[in-house]
């Protein structure tokens, strides 16, 4: 008669957690560093498990300057299209089952990204959130913070100025 009953929480909950899988495995250099992503709500949580290869100083030991900074690029492009992505699913202006069948959106492009090494990175799992601070339809700023075991104590920050992908890409 009217209206449909809503989806089982379940469902609704199966379909982003598929989505934002499709988004992060449809980046190879991502399942090179080993990098997934925990969702709660529309919040992302960067994880970088820890691997001997991410050593950079073996002497410290300390995770590389490019592992750390790779690991912050990642996160803050995945965090910034998430929140593009999230707003486009809920309204039913994009597909969740077309993302996992492989019809990915661009990405955003790069255009400047300043990293702040504030410690070692040591040898344990490293995780990172992305705050995005503006976007807009041709420009985004992001800024990210990575740590180990306490929020409160970051190893490095970011942030990063990113040119939005048009709508037809």
């Amino acid at each position: 008669m009217g209206r449909k009953p809503p989806e089982p929480v379940q469902v609704v909950k199966q379909r982003r957690d598929a989505a934002l899988n499709a988004l992060v495995h449809g980046v190879p250099y991502i399942q090179f560093l080993g990098i997934e992503f925990e969702r709660r709500g529309d919040e992302l949580t960067a994880i970088m498990p820890f691997r001997d290869m991410l050593i950079g100083n073996p002497m410290l030991p300390a995770i590389h300057g490019g592992a750390t900074a790779a690991f912050l690029e990642v996160t803050a492009i995945i965090g910034l299209s998430w929140s593009i992505l999230w707003e486009k699913i809920e309204s039913g202006e994009i597909d969740a089952d077309a993302l996992v069948q492989g019809h990915l959106p661009s990405l955003p492009k790069t255009i400047d990204f300043t990293v702040d090494y504030l410690r070692s990175g040591l040898p344990r799992d490293a995780y990172a959130r992305a705050q995005v601070n503006r976007s807009g339809r041709r420009y985004a700023s992001v800024h990210v913070e990575a740590w180990q075991d306490n929020r409160n104590r970051p190893f490095a920050q970011a942030t990063g100025h990113f040119l939005m992908p048009r709508p037809e890409d």
